[in-house]
């Protein structure tokens, strides 16, 4: 009996040997499994807008004036600095006419114009604004655009030009004088039909303003 048994213990023992030894090839077949992918968290949208946000890019301003140059940062200018010259004419049923006359070395396409009115004793007079509701009123008129001038204004160029911008009605009851300032200019491209910077002087366009401006 001893004999029978013994191979068979053998055999068990040997059994169990093959068995342990296939155990380790398992374990290091599923190590060796590479781990799920982890996506990287998608950029906030702050982040985003910043790394995509280009900063404006900076002109050469005009003597006296510093800035960038764009529409919100404009070449900055102070005191009676002007780049252009506005005298009131005449009054007809289109509404005031001026001589404007370009002091600027640059073609100008694009203008910012305010215009105060005075009575006889030249007082300046309120100017009704219907565009808002209820209506108000403002020291000034003003308004803005590319085709202010009906076309690129050159270096020294002079003309008398009544603007479709300023018509008659909203001229203040009362008025005897009128007069205007380009608060803002913008300076043509090589096209000459898009601004390439632009210029401003605020200094010229106050709420309260004396007769006769600046000087």
């Amino acid at each position: 009996m001893r004999k029978v048994l013994l191979p068979a213990a053998a055999l068990l023992l040997l059994a169990a040997c093959s068995k342990d030894e296939s155990a380790p090839a398992t374990t290091a077949s599923a190590s060796a499994t590479p781990p799920p992918s982890v996506s990287a968290p998608a950029p906030s949208a702050s982040a985003a807008a910043a790394a995509s946000a280009a900063p404006e890019p900076k002109h050469d301003c005009p003597t006296g004036s510093t800035g960038v140059g764009s529409f919100s940062k404009p070449c900055e200018a102070k005191g009676t600095s002007r780049m252009m010259e506005v005298k009131w004419k005449k009054m007809d049923d289109s509404g005031p006419s001026f001589a404007v006359a370009s002091k600027s070395q640059l073609p100008i396409v694009f203008g910012r114009i305010a215009v105060y009115f005075y009575d006889k004793a030249g007082k300046q007079l309120d100017v009704k604004d219907d565009s808002v509701t209820p209506s108000k009123t403002r020291p000034f008129h003003t308004c803005a655009g590319n085709n202010l001038f009906a076309g690129p204004m050159k270096p020294g160029e002079k003309a008398v030009l009544t603007f479709s911008c300023v018509p008659k009605s909203v001229v203040p009851d009362g008025t005897a004088t009128t007069e205007a300032e380009i608060q803002m200019v913008g300076f043509a491209d090589s096209t000459g039909k898009k601004v390439d910077f632009y210029w401003r002087n605020a200094d010229l366009t106050p709420d309260v303003r004396p007769k006769g401006g600046a000087k």
